[in-house]
């Protein structure tokens, strides 16, 4: 056809699925507001697989409007993908309501606006619909027009390009249950067909029926099918009133097959010919011919049609508030049966003339390319679905999220992400949430064991593998199975570093031990199986008793022998701490060669450091594990370090000699202080611990000084207060050197070395759960946004992405209304899986499309 050349893409396809044809038709509008209809078909249905407007074979329906869709390629010689329908059925519902918007400030209307205003009046209808549903229906919005526009609280014909702050309408809403939407959506389905408007039929035929100049009447419509009576009312301009009664041109057809004993397909071509010939020839199911006068058929019906009519004027008159209408237009096959408009205008109190059927003289404004098509009241209402396509089309898409239908605004950027937000779907079901984590305390250190992570949402779209970014389609099926939530941190005291990788030692008759340091867990000792609980406060404990040494070295110890710590006489709770001695008699030893040994290398860098060092602390002489004496090159360097003391010590002069004296005199005196503690601490506890005093000699030409430094403690809370003791007299001895050698750095006399370093590592001891590290990447992460000018402040996590704003901010993702919602983040936009720091600048807010 080269009438279609330029126009093919243009072309729309509207299907009437009626309870007794699909009509089908293909055409397209001129700039003129003409329509051209360039291809239209008829197809009964088989079978009654409809009912009062109601799909209820879908099956059977979908294969007649495959054959319409096949025929009209044909006739249009390309393929068709999209069709708009419109609904019908028995339990309609109409909600009329107000719906307003307020502008920031004055603004231009748009066409968007009014959109927008639309959308807020049908969410509204839905609002009321479900408080006042007392059914067990579902029901979908399937169409609903303006009563009356307001710019600024007057009454307007048009808004748009209007200056406002406040914009309304009166909407009038219609709802159908949503199974008789499903019904229709997956027959189309079948058929190959995507869904790309839908209306109601009243609505589609008003807008062929009754133009809009006509609409300041108050006029009503019936559209007469086979299985329902559609009406609406205008007034005053507008549709003010849709409604519905069950009762139809089937229910003649009924009962002709009663009368005359014929198939239902027969008896709809007695019904037919009734009405355009004067005599009937039909066969009955015994195979004999009849033919009988058209009279006979109307009187046959003429009980049904007066009940028919009552009824659809008692509708009439109820949706206009009581009173009748000023005219009345009937529609549709069904109205074509005889004396149905005679009947109606009756009831009506109308004259006969003011109740007409319309076909041809409304269809003026629609041109037909098909020769044989006669313009008939069965072709209104798919022509008003066609022409529905142009009026209502806007920037909104039909999905289906987890079996709930649902409207999106269609930005051209919708993914699967805005579709859950909409239908509330919260977030942290989209995203694997981590199981409750673990929050505890090591030697006053914070540390943290994450839970394990859970699996994901699950997302199909059409039943394919996606995900939150996939865009969306119109007409898709989106389904996402939550995520889930891993289990909580488990922990135990044998995995903590402080456990397995720090010791204590000892001297155990004359051998250097390790021992693991214990772990107290809320002041309480715990095995190493101890599953450690929220809240836990753990500690190394600096000690053993000697009983817990014997049991770690696993040894039975003679009891009828003495044991002595640091060379005093103790017992089996005696407390022994880092670097103390202990003798004691081993009846039995389990293990030989045990691990618990210290190494070869180990005793020799401890008797190395200590040599250097020129002094003791009471720790006694070390056995080897081997037979073996100190390296050669090791007694060397001791002999080099004591010639060399030796030889600055004698270039002293006479006032070290005197200082040293003083010091001598100071030292006696502390000495007998010393003395004095010990003897009350012994009274006081069995369990105080010393060191014995150890000289250091330090022989010279000149002189000859002892250096007495007293290393004894009672218990680990006294450590730093006698080093800082040992110290400070070691300060006198290092100012006579000071003095008058430059070469004083050299002199090193390290005193109370292990003492010291035991002082630090019962200080500080600290840990990473997993590297032994104190990581301030696994503690929970605080950061700071701003969101819409105002701080938010993000916990819980260590790392936040954009939609956990949500969680802190007071934003109804399910309230679109319409509108875009728009992310930006630092003047870009934003996705939702972007991740956020602090300092980020985040807008969230609807925009008018």
């Amino acid at each position: 056809m080269n009438v279609l050349d330029g126009k093919k893409e243009n072309l729309v396809l509207g299907i009437d699925i009626g309870t007794r044809n699909v009509v089908g038709t293909v055409g397209y509008r001129t700039d003129e507001g003409k329509f051209i209809v360039v291809a239209q078909t008829v197809k009964e249905h088989v079978t009654r697989a409809m009912l009062d407007g109601q799909i209820h074979d879908i099956g059977r329906v979908a294969q007649v409007v495959s054959w319409v869709k096949e025929e009209l390629e044909v006739q249009i010689n390309q393929p068709l993908t999209e069709v708009c329908i419109a609904a019908a059925g028995r339990v309609l519902k109409t909600v009329t309501c107000r719906a307003e918007y307020n502008y920031p400030e004055e603004t231009v209307v748009t066409g968007e606006d009014i959109h927008t205003l639309d959308l807020i009046g049908v969410e509204k209808a839905q609002d009321l619909l479900n408080e006042k549903n007392d059914t067990n229906y579902k029901f979908y919005c399937v169409g609903y027009s303006v009563v009356k526009s307001y710019l600024n609280d007057d009454l307007f014909t048009s808004l748009e390009g209007h200056k406002a702050n406040k914009i309304a309408e009166d909407i009038i809403v219609t709802f159908l249950p949503e199974d008789v939407v499903d019904g229709l959506y997956s027959a189309v389905g079948q058929a190959g067909l995507s869904v790309a408007n839908l209306t109601l039929e009243p609505i589609a035929a008003i807008n062929v029926a009754i133009p809009e100049n006509f609409r300041m009447l108050n006029i009503a419509l019936v559209d007469v099918g086979a299985g329902t009576s559609d009406i609406c009312i205008t007034k005053e301009g507008s549709i003010t009133a849709y409604g519905m009664i069950p009762h139809a041109g089937d229910e003649l057809t009924e009962e002709i097959v009663q009368q005359y004993l014929v198939d239902f397909q027969m008896a709809e071509h007695i019904k037919l010919s009734s009405t355009i010939d004067d005599e009937v020839t039909y066969e009955d199911i015994m195979s004999i011919k009849h033919s009988i006068p058209s009279e006979e058929v109307w009187e046959l019906t003429d009980k049904v049609v007066d009940r028919i009519t009552s009824e659809v004027a008692e509708k009439i008159i109820e949706l206009n508030g009581g009173q009748t209408v000023s005219a009345t237009f009937v529609v549709g096959g069904g109205g074509k049966v005889h004396n149905f408009t005679k009947k109606l205008a009756e009831y009506l109190n109308l004259p006969e003339e003011r109740v007409a059927l319309r076909g041809e003289e409304v269809l003026k404004e629609v041109t037909f390319l098909q020769e044989d098509i006669k313009k008939d009241p069965l072709l209104v209402t798919p022509i008003g679905i066609c022409l529905n396509y142009y009026d209502k089309k806007n920037n909104f898409i039909m999905i289906r999220f987890n079996g709930e239908r649902m409207k999106l605004y269609d930005n051209n950027r919708l993914t699967i992400v805005d579709a859950a937000l909409q239908a509330g779907f919260s977030n942290d079901k989209l995203f694997p949430r981590s199981g409750k984590a673990l929050n505890f305390t090591v030697n006053g250190n914070k540390r943290i064991v994450r839970g394990e992570v859970g699996e994901p949402a699950v997302i199909t779209l059409n039943g394919k593998p996606a995900n939150i970014n996939t865009p969306l389609e119109p007409n898709c099926n989106v389904e996402i199975i939550p995520s889930t939530q891993g289990e909580r941190a488990r922990y135990t005291i044998s995995e903590l570093e402080e456990y397995t990788s720090s010791i204590m030692t000892f001297i155990v008759n004359g051998r250097l031990i390790n021992c693991p340091k214990f772990l107290e867990v809320n002041g309480v000792l715990e095995p190493s199986s101890y599953a450690i609980q929220d809240g836990d406060i753990i500690e190394n404990r600096g000690f053993y008793t000697v009983e817990q040494v014997a049991e770690f070295m696993d040894v039975d110890i003679d009891l009828d022998e003495d044991i002595y710590v640091n060379n005093r006489l103790a017992d089996m709770n005696s407390l022994v701490y880092e670097n103390f001695s202990i003798e004691w008699t081993v009846k039995e030893c389990h293990i030989e060669n045990a691990s618990y040994y210290a190494s070869d290398e180990q005793i020799k860098e401890r008797k190395y450091q200590e040599s250097l060092r020129g002094a003791s602390i009471g720790l006694g002489n070390y056995e080897q594990s081997s037979e073996n004496d100190f390296d050669e090159e090791v007694e060397e360097k001791v002999e080099k370090k004591v010639e060399l003391e030796s030889k600055e010590i004698s270039e002293v002069n006479e006032e070290a000699e005197a200082k040293e004296a003083e010091a001598k005199e100071a030292k006696e005196t502390e000495a007998k202080e010393t003395e004095a503690k010990e003897t009350e601490a012994k009274e006081t506890s069995d369990d105080e611990l010393e060191y014995s005093d150890t000289p250091i000699e330090v022989e010279d030409e000149l002189s000859e000084t002892e250096l007495y430094f007293d290393v004894e403690y009672q218990d680990c809370d006294t450590l730093e207060e006698t080093f800082d003791e040992e110290y400070e007299k070691m300060d006198e001895y290092n100012s006579i050197f000071e003095k008058n050698d430059s070469r004083k750095n050299d002199i090193d006399l390290e005193i109370s070395y292990d003492l010291k370093k035991n002082l630090d590592e019962v200080r500080d001891s600290s840990y990473n759960v997993n590297h032994g590290e104190n990581e301030e990447s696994e503690e929970e992460k605080e950061i700071i946004v701003t969101v819409n000018n105002s701080p938010v402040t993000l916990t819980d996590k260590n790392s936040y992405v954009f939609v956990d704003i949500f969680d802190k901010i007071n934003f109804d993702l399910s309230n679109s209304q319409g509108r875009g919602i728009i992310t930006t983040i630092n003047g870009r936009d934003a996705r939702f899986t972007e991740e956020i720091h602090t300092g980020d600048k985040i807008e969230v807010y609807w925009k008018e499309m």
